[in-house]
């Protein structure tokens, strides 16, 4: 499991690029977009400047319902969501929760099956999105 529950994979394109991946291959899956949070855009209206920080909130109610279902406080962290990021070196770089972090955050931890179901989709999507 990742440390502290967070995936966080480097991208061979740039934020931009990633991120249109990211939702081009959700959407080829089946998933749902909900939404397309850019951040650094936001700090702009404000006068702030912020490296590029794009949020994507994603997912499908096959995969969040069943954790539901066994505890449902996880909807808190449903649906899934990506943050595509650069780092002060120019890198980019793909972040997400770990399936199974978000089960034992919520203390549910006899849903191995989907949390691995999950977390399987989560890096495929990360592989195509950043080409890693």
């Amino acid at each position: 499991m990742a440390e502290n529950g967070l995936v966080t994979v480097q991208s061979a394109f740039g934020a931009k690029e990633t991120v249109d991946r990211l939702v081009a291959v959700v959407k080829a899956k089946g998933m749902s977009v909900f939404a397309r949070i850019d951040h650094a855009a936001g700090a702009a209206e404000v006068g702030l400047v912020l490296r590029p920080t794009e949020l994507v909130i994603f997912g499908n109610a096959k995969g969040g319902t069943p954790l539901m279902e066994a505890k449902q406080t996880i909807g808190i962290d449903l649906p899934l969501k990506a943050l595509v990021w650069q780092d002060a070196g120019g890198k980019v770089w793909l972040s997400y929760n770990e399936p199974e972090w978000l089960a034992q955050r919520h203390g549910e931890t006899a849903l191995k099956a989907v949390t691995d179901r999950l977390a399987g989709a989560l890096a495929a999507v990360t592989k195509a999105a950043t080409g890693t």
